[in-house]
């Protein structure tokens, strides 16, 4: 387990490293979170990086759960093994459930979208840096350049108005913002989506008396540490993807 989690942090380096190399070679058009992760449930209005904050709590509180489930089995207590992995893989399944709904609002966009030129660059419908609301008239050129009236408009009909992102086009600024948060969060989900099902495998034993008639729990420990370096690595990448 410790050699596979290893081989699979530098795989998870080698990404964001990556993706630290272009966001800083394309500076001045990279996205910024902060005007792109904004949505929360049932809640109108500007709320940057709440929601992904939410997802990183439900993550955390979910590694708790695993590290009192690894504990109950230290003390032979079967029946508290098996209510911290339910309570484990439920935290699990909710912060799927919360990264799709992220995935959703991303692909979708807002609904004023912004403009593609003809030479592939983004241009963005200014908003307000104080109330955050749009300035349909006004648009940002990828420089940072504010244009508007009769510039805005010329640019408007000879772009491709776009919502959203995709693997080819971002509302948000460069395509490749969209390429690394597909791959990134999308390679991490896929680790968190099978440690769920680990995890699932593991309770069933659980209610079977499996390890009680082993007599040791170690096959949670070891998945006990793969979860936890799941949550390791989200931490990571909510900090270098989001948050800086």
């Amino acid at each position: 387990m410790w050699f596979f989690l290893v081989s699979d942090a530098f795989t998870f380096s080698s990404l964001l490293i990556a993706y630290g190399v272009m966001r800083h070679r394309f500076t001045e058009i990279w996205p910024k979170a902060n005007d792109v992760f904004t949505h929360f449930p049932f809640i109108e209005g500007h709320i940057p990086l709440a929601y992904v904050g939410l997802m990183t709590f439900i993550l955390i509180m979910s590694s708790v759960t695993m590290v009192l489930a690894v504990d109950a089995g230290h003390k032979r207590d079967n029946k508290a093994v098996a209510k911290w992995m339910l309570l484990t893989i439920i935290g699990g399944f909710m912060f799927l459930g919360s990264q799709a709904w992220e995935w959703y609002h991303f692909i979708h966009g807002t609904d004023q979208g912004a403009y593609q030129m003809f030479d592939g660059q983004i241009a963005r419908i200014a908003t307000d840096p104080s109330t955050h609301e749009l300035d349909m008239n006004t648009l940002v050129l990828p420089n940072g350049e504010k244009v508007s009236g009769a510039a805005a408009e010329a640019i408007k009909a000879k772009s491709e108005h776009i919502h959203g992102a995709n693997m080819i086009k971002n509302q948000y600024g460069h395509p490749l913002f969209a390429n690394f948060f597909f791959f990134i969060t999308g390679f991490h989900g896929f680790h968190v989506f099978s440690g769920v099902v680990i995890n699932i495998i593991i309770f069933i034993n659980v209610l079977n008396g499996v390890y009680v008639k082993r007599g040791h729990y170690e096959q949670i420990e070891k998945t006990g540490l793969y979860w936890h370096f799941v949550d390791l690595v989200w931490v990571f990448v909510f900090t270098f993807f989001y948050l800086v």
